[in-house]
């Protein structure tokens, strides 16, 4: 007799009978339908209260896409940028001739210490 049916099976602290008495009233809500572009139509509920609106848009759990309210001119997907590297972006900030310019430096910059480095030795 190791449990001599002292435990409760298939029970979990807060659960039970459960009904609107004991869990109070539910808060007013109101379902809103939302399209993607590939069709799919999601309806999440909000609040009916009057000082809540709906979003304009909301993301589809199934593809991911943004949703609108019209199911017949749903918004475009949004368009993925290519990853960029490192030096697509310092030239997006710099000319070729700033480029040229700052290279010739950090050159200059190393020839002059490899000059010292030998003068050392």
């Amino acid at each position: 007799m190791a449990n001599a049916g002292h435990a409760i099976r298939g029970s979990r602290v807060g659960a039970g009978p459960l009904g609107e008495s004991e869990r109070g009233d539910a808060a007013p809500r109101v379902r809103v339908s939302y399209w993607c572009a590939n069709g799919h139509e999601t309806t999440p509920s909000f609040s009916a209260n009057e000082d809540v609106e709906a979003p304009e848009f909301w993301d589809c759990p199934r593809c991911g896409f943004p949703a609108g309210l019209d199911a017949a001119h749903p918004p475009e997907p949004m368009r993925n940028e290519p990853y960029k590297t490192h030096l697509a972006y310092v030239k997006e900030r710099r000319s070729e001739e700033d480029g040229a310019a700052l290279l010739e430096e950090a050159l200059a910059t190393l020839r002059a210490r490899r000059t010292g480095l030998r003068r050392a030795s």
